[in-house]
């Protein structure tokens, strides 16, 4: 009779325990389903922010190429190992339009008097190619002529925009930039000159080159720190120092249409 109560009692703490670790079970279930719920929300959210990204970097790096290949269609090309072929055709005439050319204006262009903040792109491209304070660049007119006419190709004869040859080029830069006529050879532009020391030199003045003892075969305007502007040709239009060798071999001398 005593131990009937006391197996009855065990059986109902046995149940109890059973009951208790049922609902720990089921709430252990239930914090878990809700941990996955979070898991798979917080999965989706950083899969989505990830694809996000790389589309954001995707574009980032094409707009920085596309920014590379605009920048570099502003960048400077010299044209190498271009010559004149014998028997080639050539233009042969000399005459020249009198009509004055008016250049595009690069941004800025109105800035006279060299103020470095307010420099055009012209003046800074230029400043770095001649190695000279922006300050000392104010003849924006000219830079944007011979921007306009960089890398164009150098013929015999020539004196437009899809070829020209050295006199025509600087006959071309005198009309168009100082309002100056000056003749169409480079001879003639030698003899109707005023003939100059070197260190007299100013932008605009012509530059005077020779391969034979007397006849003047080559001629460029200098621009300024011994550089000058010509068309080559090898390199077309383009710009060269008065110390390299070559040049300085032919120098002949320096002239000026202003006086």
């Amino acid at each position: 009779m005593k131990q009937k109560p006391k197996f009855i009692h065990n059986l109902c703490i046995n149940i109890a325990v059973i009951d208790i670790v049922s609902g720990s079970v089921q709430f252990i279930l239930h914090l878990m389903r809700r941990f996955i719920h979070l898991y798979l929300v917080s999965l989706i959210v950083l899969l989505g922010s990830c694809r996000s990204f790389k589309n954001v970097t995707a574009k980032d790096v094409s707009g920085s190429e596309q920014s590379k290949k605009k920048n570099n269609s502003n960048d400077v090309t010299f044209l190498d190992n271009v010559s004149i072929t014998p028997g080639s055709k050539q233009i042969i005439s000399a005459e020249v339009s009198s009509t004055k050319k008016t250049y595009a204006l690069s941004s800025n262009s109105s800035n006279k008097n060299g103020d470095i903040e307010n420099a055009s792109k012209v003046q800074l491209k230029y400043a770095v190619m001649l190695d000279v304070p922006v300050e000392e660049l104010t003849n924006t007119l000219l830079l944007d002529a011979i921007d306009h006419w960089w890398g164009t190709k150098y013929c015999l004869g020539g004196s437009t925009e899809n070829c020209t040859d050295c006199s025509a080029f600087t006959q071309n830069l005198m009309r168009d930039v100082y309002a100056t006529g000056i003749p169409r050879t480079a001879q003639e532009q030698y003899n109707n000159s005023t003939h100059i020391k070197t260190k007299e030199l100013q932008q605009g003045d012509l530059v005077f080159f020779q391969n034979s003892k007397h006849n003047i075969s080559h001629v460029g305007l200098y621009i300024a720190n011994n550089k000058f502007v010509h068309a080559s040709v090898s390199n077309g239009v383009t710009i060269s120092d008065l110390n390299e060798n070559y040049w300085k071999e032919r120098y002949k001398g320096a002239g000026t249409m202003f006086k």
